[in-house]
């Protein structure tokens, strides 16, 4: 009977182990999540507060739109990475894991919408866990729902994939989606 739930066990103490960590852990390192310009305006603020941290932003806005937000808070331009190879959530993670890492960098704030930061955390915990960095979550209010749970498990198991291979999977994701649009179009 035990063996039966040493697979359930395992997981639990895993993700008990990095809250833990998380926690314990200071943040070396502010990572915004692009795809809300609101996400770069709070980040700017909470920089501020963390004069000491350099910033991450992946995808998000334009370039411009971007840097202007954090000059205008007074946050000096060397601290800002600007990352535009991210195309989705997952990939906001898998194109700058390596950064962080040959940054030495082991923690981060990781900051995103109430909305997205639940998948937001499962992918991060797989990514970024893979490579020992912890993620703090900073929540920027919104009013919106909390996005459906398939969304989180779907995005997760691309993360896995993309530890397993080395491939996300989002051209096939996009290419899927192309191809329902091209059908349901007369």
């Amino acid at each position: 009977m035990l063996y039966l739930g040493l697979p359930l066990l395992m997981p639990s103490l895993w993700l008990g182990y990095r809250q833990i960590q998380g926690y314990l852990n200071q943040p070396q390192a502010m990572l915004v999540l692009g795809g809300a310009p609101e996400r770069e305006d709070f980040a700017a603020v909470f920089a501020r507060q963390h004069p000491e941290l350099p910033i991450w932003v992946s995808g998000g806005s334009n370039p411009e739109y971007t840097e202007g937000t954090f000059a205008d808070a007074g946050i000096e331009r060397h601290r800002l990475h600007i990352d535009r190879a991210a195309v989705d959530t997952v990939t906001n993670f898998t194109t700058i894991v390596d950064q962080l890492q040959a940054n030495g960098i082991d923690s981060v704030y990781l900051i995103t919408s109430d909305y997205h930061m639940r998948r937001a955390r499962v992918i991060g915990e797989i990514v970024f866990g893979s490579r020992g960095i912890t993620l703090k979550p900073v929540v920027v209010p919104s009013h919106r729902d909390t996005e459906p749970m398939q969304k989180s498990v779907r995005d997760g198991v691309r993360a896995i994939l993309w530890l397993l291979t080395g491939h996300t999977g989002a051209s096939f994701s996009h290419q899927v989606e192309a191809t329902i649009e091209g059908q349901s179009s007369p």
